[in-house]
């Protein structure tokens, strides 16, 4: 049985920063999937925030969040992270991670599954 777990998430003020990490169980070879993060704030569909391929060598950010966030992995520890830098208070949302079940090797919601429970971050001054 696949389990996602996201922890990192708080209560940060505008400029600040946090660390989000996931740990994936259950998959038959953890360095088979892309991994990715998305958000869902409320009231909106959960969108993707940036993705990373087998090995790390294809990563994808969505706009709004280039420059500032930075997604990796560690294989060894079924572990993906994303280092979230000059938290904006659009950046306020539940964020969850996933493996890509349908290797589609983009960052499209679709492709991905078994969602946790997402972990909340809220930028606030």
């Amino acid at each position: 049985q696949v389990q996602v777990a996201e922890s990192g998430g708080g209560l940060v003020q505008p400029g600040g920063s946090l660390r989000l990490s996931c740990k994936v169980s259950g998959l038959r070879r953890f360095d088979e999937y892309n991994l990715g993060w998305f958000r869902r704030s409320s009231g909106t569909e959960r969108d993707g925030v940036s993705c990373i391929s087998e090995t790390s060598t294809k990563i994808l950010y969505t706009e709004s969040v280039k420059g500032r966030f930075t997604i990796s992995r560690d294989n060894d520890k079924n572990m993906v992270y994303l280092q979230m830098n000059n938290l904006k208070p659009e950046d306020s949302a539940t964020y969850y991670c996933a493996p890509d079940l349908l290797h589609g090797g983009g960052c499209y919601v679709l492709d991905f599954g078994y969602w946790g429970q997402g972990t909340q971050v809220t930028v606030s001054a």
